[in-house]
C-alpha cells in the first residue's frame, strides 16, 4: 500500500484501518515507513519505552519525538535518556520556546487556573509545530486505557492536523504490554512503581488507588481527562 495522488490521506487512512486490524504492532508501525518513508514519525510519553521499542525492531533507527512541556518529573526526563541510550532509534526533544519561568511570568500557573489552556501551549501548539513536516504520526494510544479510548483504531484520519494518526499498540491489553515489558526488558519510568499509571506533568498527575481507573491521576478532581494531543 502506497500514498498516490489517486488516494487521498483519508481514504488510505479508512482503508489501512480495515487491512491492518489485528496486525502485529511492528508490522503496523513498517506499513507506516513504507508508506510515509520519511514523512513518517512516532512520537513517546516516555512512560515506558514499548513503543519506542516495538519501533526501533520494525524501523532500526526510527525518529521518535518527546514532547517536554518543562513540566514533566526528573524520572520522565531520566527514562528519555535511558531509551534514546538503549535502543536503536532517533529521540527528538520538542519544547516550547519559552522557558517555564517566562511562560509562569506571562501566563502565571495555568495548570493551576486554566489546565486545558496549560495544555494547549505547552503540549498541543509545540506538537502541531513539530508535526508539521510529517504526513503520518504514530503515538501509544491503546484502547484499555479509558472508556475515551476504547474505540481507537490502528490507523485513523488526524482531521485536525489533516495527518494519518498511526496507533499500532491500539489493541494490547495490559496483560499484552506486561508480557511484553518482560519479555524484552523494556525500560520502564520508574514512577509507574509507586502507583503513577498514567504519567503526564509533574503539577497535574498523582499516584493512583487500587482498583481506579489508570488515568485517574491526571488532572485528578476535575473534568478533563485528555491533554488535546490524542482528540
Amino acid at each position: 500500500m502506497t500514498v498516490t495522488a489517486a488516494e487521498p490521506l483519508e481514504e488510505l487512512a479508512l482503508d489501512a484501518a480495515r487491512q491492518l486490524e489485528g496486525a502485529p504492532a511492528g508490522t503496523i508501525i513498517r506499513w507506516a515507513h513504507e508508506t510515509f518513508g520519511d514523512k513518517f514519525v512516532v512520537t513517546s510519553s516516555m512512560a515506558d519505552g514499548v513503543l519506542s521499542h516495538v519501533a526501533s525492531q520494525a524501523v532500526p533507527g526510527m525518529k521518535v519525538l518527546f514532547l517536554d512541556t518543562g513540566y514533566h518529573f526528573a524520572e520522565t526526563i531520566g527514562t528519555r535518556d535511558a531509551i534514546a541510550s538503549a535502543y536503536n532509534i532517533d529521540v527528538e526533544t520538542v519544547t516550547h520556546p519559552l522557558r517555564v519561568p517566562e511562560h509562569e511570568a506571562e501566563y502565571g500557573k495555568l495548570y493551576q487556573t486554566d489546565p486545558d489552556l496549560c495544555c494547549a501551549i505547552r503540549k498541543v501548539w509545540p506538537l502541531d509545530r513539530a508535526l508539521a513536516p510529517y504526513d503520518a504520526w504514530a503515538a501509544g494510544v491503546r484502547r484499555a486505557e479509558s472508556p475515551s479510548r476504547a474505540d481507537t483504531p490502528v490507523v485513523a484520519w488526524d482531521p485536525k492536523r489533516r495527518k494519518v494518526k498511526v496507533n499500532p499498540l491500539a489493541a494490547w491489553t495490559d496483560e499484552d504490554v506486561e508480557e511484553y515489558v518482560a519479555k524484552h526488558d523494556i525500560l520502564i519510568n520508574p514512577l509507574k512503581q509507586i502507583g503513577y499509571l498514567s504519567i503526564g506533568c509533574e503539577p497535574c498527575t498523582r499516584p493512583v488507588a487500587p482498583g481506579e481507573d489508570p488515568r485517574a491521576g491526571r488532572w485528578s478532581g476535575s473534568a478533563k481527562t485528555e491533554c488535546g494531543i490524542n482528540v
